[in-house]
């Protein structure tokens, strides 16, 4: 039998994942200089909540730490600890530590109590330096051990509080417990609890979800004010709290009942370790109340209605959520994908049959079309998620290699709401951690060597997202020193990939370091110089349908652009004929279409023509010779001419038969379902129900060029041969 635990426990673990993610990018803004107190609260939420979702399920190590990590964010939060550099520096240290004790806790694996330790080490350190030099009054709140309370063996110097708790629906709502929080502050001293059931209504008009019990506590510890809303502190705006100070209030012994200003009565007792279902067996056996009396109820209970209201229309606001699971979403995916293919193949029988555009029928299937697009953008949508997540990945990144590198590096980001298929965004990780790499280790110069150019001792990075022309636009730029393109030719000529006297313009050399094994470093390190860099990227962004490019000047930095499609499901693309073959050229990658003129296309050699255009050549490529389609190559004259721009910015003019139209495919794997093919990055069904196949048109325009080997003649030698 299936435990009903194992679901909450997974929510538990995807919830932490939120959570680093949240409490990384607040400490990273905290780095930034923006440690305002909404931002350290944030932080101290993300592990408060962590710990307090780890104690339910008794993960005892993750528990232990999230405590100490929040009693030193907590003394952040009240002044008494500066978030210096270093101190900062070791929250990002502790954060990478909780996270292994999350993914520990997530996997059954073994905790690395020696790295625990050295961390909790060095909480001690920055809170005993903290103390020793603060000026404040600090926040007592004991904190001998991890977990345990420590009261003062002196009962003199504890105090008692006093404690008014009323929880409004939103407390449970959220899925807090009180019997939580009656714990955590058991945890300060002693405590005496009475619970006040006086406005629980009768069984036939009580409200499933209401909130009627409140609770009146009195608190024996040596602690301040601060140290209690402490405990209430992520559920003070789901409450109210009324907190009176030992100058005023009074212990009582167990057992005594008194009556408070309003006329409720209060017997207090020792609590046990209370579960909400034991608060309801006491709330039953509670001895009633008298009602309030006239002079002060009318005015509390007009505030907590509005207080309520308020509530309620702001979370009525909010967006609601739903977690499920990405299975689920990939099937609908599949099922909307063949519900356009036999959209499109009814629309063909339609078409076949001579049915009047005019007709009912015609009309009503234009509706279906129409429809099906806009379920099937809706259902993309879902999958369509920020790249806050790969973000967020990078600064810790950035700290390591600039530590391994002695470089002091700042990274910006922009765009990180920009949004993309969840598919693309697990698999532009790795690409932009290699490109982080680089642009750290070959383009930003040494912290001494940019001093002496004038330049800032600390060097930038940029990572940005946008969108542009239906794809996703990915920049990693650096204000470094730029390609040096004279090494990187030397060592391609060394390398035997270039000739010594060939002529390379600057763009041809700089994707040169996208060549297999290519590497410019002087000595084989931990960051780069094995050869498996630049190459890797390249390869990456292909898979996905995508191209990359570089700009690149000296003494300036260096800006590598990704082009990706925006979901790997779908494609717009141009459906075409040659030689009796149907195949799809992706929109994205055709910059237009045009007829060409036999006075504009030269020959390079018997199986190459190049096509003048505005004052450059172009390699012309027949698409069904390159497929294997016919052997005859068709008359250039005779076709329609499409320019498309592949990897780098390379061109090729293909040539095909006729153009059919654009139209939204679904994309099939045809590796997957038959075999790799080259020049095919993919199949489609088509309204037919025949299998229409996608060109690969970075692999075809690549071809192309290699065939030409930089043989493009001169404007002079072309026009005489004309």
């Amino acid at each position: 039998m299936e435990d009903p635990m194992a679901a909450i426990r997974e929510t538990f673990f995807q919830e932490c994942e939120e959570q680093l993610a949240e409490l990384e990018s607040g400490l990273i803004a905290m780095e930034n200089g923006s440690a305002e107190a909404e931002t350290v609260n944030a932080v101290f939420r993300a592990v408060h909540s962590m710990k307090g979702g780890a104690g339910i399920f008794s993960l005892d190590a993750l528990v232990r730490f999230a405590h100490v990590f929040e009693t030193a964010l907590d003394k952040v939060r009240s002044g008494t600890l500066a978030a210096t550099p270093a101190v900062l520096s070791v929250f990002l240290r502790a954060a990478d530590v909780l996270a292994d004790l999350v993914h520990a806790a997530r996997e059954n694996g073994k905790v690395d109590e020696a790295r625990t330790a050295a961390m909790v080490a060095e909480f001690d350190q920055i809170n005993e330096a903290g103390e020793s030099n603060a000026s404040a009054p600090k926040p007592s709140a004991p904190t001998a051990g991890l977990f345990e309370s420590a009261p003062s063996p002196d009962n003199e110097t504890r105090r008692y509080w006093e404690i008014r708790f009323v929880p409004h629906l939103e407390l449970y709502a959220k899925a807090n417990e009180t019997a939580i929080l009656l714990r955590e502050l058991r945890r300060l001293g002693e405590i005496e609890v009475g619970l006040d059931t006086s406005r629980l209504p009768e069984l036939s008009e009580m409200d499933p979800e209401g909130a009627y019990l409140s609770w009146h506590i009195k608190l024996m510890a040596d602690c301040d004010e601060a140290a209690i809303r402490h405990v209430f502190e992520f559920v003070e705006d789901d409450c109210e709290l009324f907190i009176t100070p030992p100058e005023e209030a009074k212990g009582f012994a167990p057992g005594t009942v008194i009556t408070g200003d309003n006329g409720f009565k209060f017997e207090f007792f020792p609590p046990p370790e209370m579960n909400e279902l034991e608060a309801e067996t006491v709330a039953e056996t509670a001895p009633a109340a008298p009602p309030p009396r006239e002079s002060s109820a009318p005015v509390v209970k007009s505030q907590a209605v509005e207080a309520i209201a308020a509530k309620v229309e702001s979370a009525a606001a909010a967006p609601v959520t739903i977690r499920v699971d990405l299975d689920r979403v990939d099937r609908m995916i599949d099922l909307v994908g063949e519900l356009v293919i036999n959209e499109a193949m009814l629309s063909q029988r339609v078409l076949e049959a001579g049915i009047a555009r005019a007709s009912g029928v015609a009309m009503a299937l234009e509706e279906l079309e129409h429809l099906t697009r806009e379920i099937q953008d809706s259902v993309m949508a879902i999958r369509a998620q920020p790249v806050r997540s790969v973000f967020q990945r990078m600064p810790r990144l950035v700290r390591e290699v600039a530590a391994q590198t002695g470089k002091q590096v700042r990274l910006l980001t922009e765009g990180e709401g920009t949004e993309v298929d969840k598919t693309v965004i697990e698999r532009i990780a790795d690409p932009l951690t290699h490109m982080i790499r680089n642009a750290i280790d070959h383009g930003l110069e040494s912290t001494e060597k940019r001093i002496q150019l004038g330049k800032p001792a600390e060097g930038t990075v940029k990572l940005t997202a946008l969108h542009r022309s239906g794809r996703i636009v990915l920049e990693v730029s650096d204000d470094g020193g730029g390609i040096n393109r004279a090494r990187v030719k030397q060592k391609a000529i060394e390398n035997g990939v270039v000739a010594p006297d060939a002529q390379l313009t600057d763009d041809e050399i700089d994707n040169l370091i996208f060549l297999p094994g290519f590497s410019t470093a002087a000595k084989i390190s931990d960051i780069s110089g094995r050869g498996v860099g630049m190459d890797v990227v390249r390869q990456s962004v292909v898979a996905l349908g995508g191209r990359i490019s570089i700009s690149s000047r000296p003494g300036q930095g260096s800006t590598f652009t990704l082009s990706l499609p925006l979901t790997l499901a779908v494609l717009d693309g141009m459906v075409v004929s040659a030689r009796g073959h149907t195949l799809i050229i992706p929109l994205g990658a055709i910059v237009e279409t045009l007829k060409p003129r036999a006075t504009d296309v030269f020959p390079l050699d018997r199986d190459l023509n190049v096509l003048a255009l505005r004052g450059g050549y172009v390699p012309m490529v027949d698409v069904a010779a390159s497929l294997g389609y016919c052997d005859q190559f068709i008359e250039p004259e005779q076709s329609v001419a499409l320019l498309v721009e592949g990897e780098g910015g390379m061109r090729a003019v293909l040539l095909v038969d006729a153009i059919h139209g654009q139209r939204q495919v679904v994309i099939k794997s045809l590796e997957a379902n038959y075999r790799a093919v080259p020049g095919i990055a993919a199949a489609t069904v088509m309204g037919d129900g025949r299998v229409a196949l996608i060109l690969d048109v970075d692999a075809v325009v690549r071809n192309a060029r290699s065939e030409a080997g930089g043989r493009t003649p001169e404007p002079l030698a072309l026009a005489e041969a004309s």
